[in-house]
């Protein structure tokens, strides 16, 4: 079942949102300062999912010479499974499209078959293995990658 959504950019009054979820979604939750961070680069995109004042998941996006580096999703547990966040996705996809020199890439834990299945399902394909690259477990994460869309 689609949840529909509101997808805005974040802000800085959203960082205690942002800060609740990361710690419910994540074993090693970024501290608030990295966020605060990733919010001020001019660069990035970051993207909220809400209903009404709720938020029920975030986007953090880093943009590089040769791609938009998906840093930080998390959608809050009552809403996972719901397509909130394939609604960011497709948002930053439509913010993004213009630019073709830049795909898209990020890191997944090989144990997520969720996510793993919405990337594939929104063009994502696995171009490779970061060993060890999760902290908390040393659990390895598959890299993704998607071409950018050719403009029509």
């Amino acid at each position: 079942m689609m949840t529909a959504v509101d997808v805005r950019p974040l802000r800085p009054v959203d960082l205690d949102a942002i800060e609740r979820i990361e710690r419910r979604a994540y074993p090693t939750p970024w501290s608030r300062s990295m966020f605060a961070g990733e919010l001020s680069k001019p660069s990035g995109i970051c993207l909220g999912a809400f209903q009404g004042e709720d938020m029920l998941g975030y986007l953090i996006v880093a943009r590089y010479v040769d791609a938009w580096h998906v840093m930080n999703v998390a959608v809050d547990a009552p809403w996972r499974g719901r397509g909130v966040a394939r609604q960011m996705l497709e948002r930053l996809f439509e913010l993004t499209g213009e630019d073709i020199d830049r795909g898209y890439t990020l890191e997944v834990r090989v144990s997520n078959d969720s996510a793993i299945g919405l990337y594939r399902d929104l063009g994502f394909v696995e171009t490779g293995v970061r060993r060890g690259y999760y902290t908390d477990n040393r659990e390895d994460a598959l890299i993704m990658w998607r071409d950018p869309e050719p403009v029509a």
